[in-house]
């Protein structure tokens, strides 16, 4: 992360990303205000660019690792 500006909302199933319309994992918040959604592909191919024009990256990715709660007992 880049720095604080204001506090971000934890992304939910609902925040879609800017390039392809999949589950947004990252939110950029842009030096000039703006907002940006990335999905983890997205974000990582574009990640240099972005780090140029981002004040604060909100990025959750780790949350794809998480094993979801309707996984099988042995699995959790």
């Amino acid at each position: 992360m880049t720095g604080t500006l204001a506090p971000t909302q934890p992304l939910t199933a609902a925040d879609r990303c800017d390039r392809c319309g999949a589950q947004a994992y990252v939110r950029v918040l842009l030096n000039s205000g703006g907002e940006l959604l990335f999905c983890a592909h997205h974000m990582r191919e574009h990640d240099d660019e972005i780090r140029k024009i981002a004040a604060e990256i909100q990025d959750e990715t780790s949350r794809l690792q998480e094993t979801p709660a309707t996984s099988p007992d042995e699995e959790r």
